[in-house]
């Protein structure tokens, strides 16, 4: 009996690059050019087509781009509108999200900044990368504020992750729960 079946070997194989509906396989093109420094602030991120609100915290952060803590992430391609805030300033841009992991977070591309925001951006990275002196002047009476501040926007996290949490199990309809999420940040 003979044996017709062809055999391939390892060198015939393509490469294939594991992409689910939530995630994105980046080409060398497509990597940040920039550095990313480690870097927790507050960040409210806005859906542009849908302007679902979701109030979170970023945990890196470069000239180009940051990274968003979020169990309920926006899809890959995401117009958005990112507005963050340490250090008693604030930057606020427009992004595309760039890459999504369910349950984790998200990677965002920022647009060119205002000449304004980006001056903020880059006094921030310009701290974060040590080519300047970081700035830290604590005030007693910054302290009560930042503190309320603080357990205000943890409590607003909370309630955004029991809605989200809510919809995935079907108790609450998608519209419901996006009414309910843009309710809180009004």
């Amino acid at each position: 009996m003979s044996n017709n079946s062809t055999k391939l070997s390892v060198s015939d194989l393509e490469p294939v690059a594991a992409v689910t509906a939530e995630t994105a396989a980046l080409t060398p093109e497509d990597r940040r050019s920039t550095p990313r420094f480690a870097f927790t602030a507050t960040a409210e991120v806005v859906d542009m087509k849908s302007r679902t609100r979701m109030n979170t915290r970023i945990s890196d952060l470069g000239m180009e781009g940051c990274y968003v803590d979020s169990n309920a992430p926006f899809p890959v391609m995401t117009p958005v509108r990112i507005r963050i805030s340490a250090l008693k300033k604030t930057f606020e841009t427009l992004g595309t999200v760039v890459y999504s992991l369910s349950s984790m977070g998200m990677g965002i591309s920022f647009a060119e900044p205002d000449p304004a925001q980006r001056v903020i951006l880059k006094a921030w990275i310009d701290e974060l990368s040590g080519a300047v002196p970081a700035d830290f002047e604590p005030s007693e009476s910054d302290a009560p504020v930042s503190a309320v501040s603080a357990h205000k926007d943890a409590q607003l996290h909370v309630l955004q992750e029991l809605i989200v949490a809510l919809m995935r199990k079907n108790t609450l309809t998608e519209a419901e729960g996006k009414t309910l999420l843009q309710n809180l940040v009004r």
